[in-house]
């Protein structure tokens, strides 16, 4: 074998050597990157459910001013809202006297959760109580422009990512009664499934999910 043959072949093993190590080191500097992303998502999740409970402690304290900047806060960092926390801003807003906004959050927790969530009958009935309030302030308009709106933020629809069609309640039809006969028709946004992607729930929520042609 000549020398140049011998050369060209430890320039081939040395570049291929260190072609892999490179290789070897990217990977390793990519997977250090994920660890860290990881880590921040963890840490920035563990801060967001501390500030919750303690926002939750002040609220059960009677705090509820103090609470209700501490349930902002954690709504303004989060992309996603978590399902409780639609319940404990709507309970604290009743006790703030922001009716309408207390029953909006009630409802998306009521309609996420049903009857099962762990909180879903404080939820109805406190709910049902802000409901009441409301009919007697209505003539305080001036002041609902203060309340913040669940359909101002995407609501988290929990591990299955799909919620009951609130327009039909799950049934797909929509009847509509009236003293001679009643009216049954398709309805146009769960496409005969009765239920939505928390995609659409969402698009529901801010008036941006358009209706499905019927017959």
């Amino acid at each position: 074998m000549s020398s140049k043959v011998i050369v060209k072949s430890l320039l081939v093993v040395l570049f291929t050597s260190l072609f892999t190590r490179s290789l070897a080191q990217t990977e390793a500097e990519k997977e250090k990157i994920r660890e860290r992303e990881l880590q921040r998502q963890t840490n920035l999740q563990h801060a967001i459910d501390m500030k919750l409970d303690s926002a939750v402690n002040i609220m059960n304290q009677g705090n509820y001013e103090e609470a209700d900047e501490m349930f902002l806060s954690v709504l303004r960092s989060v992309r996603s809202v978590p399902s409780d926390l639609t319940f404990y801003f709507g309970k604290n807003s009743y006790f703030l006297g922001k009716y309408k906004q207390s029953v909006d959050w009630l409802n998306k927790y009521i309609q996420l959760k049903g009857t099962s969530g762990q909180y879903s009958q404080e939820a109805i009935n406190i709910k049902s109580m802000s409901e009441a309030a409301l009919l007697k302030e209505r003539e305080l308009e001036g002041k609902q422009s203060l309340e913040v709106f669940a359909q101002d933020y995407d609501i988290d629809c929990g591990p299955t990512g799909k919620v009951t069609c609130p327009v039909c309640n799950g049934t797909t039809v929509i009847i509509k009664k009236s003293y001679i006969s009643s009216t049954y028709k398709t309805c146009a946004y769960c496409n005969l499934k009765g239920i939505l992607s928390c995609e659409d729930y969402n698009k529901l929520l801010r008036g941006e999910l358009k209706p499905h042609p019927t017959n």
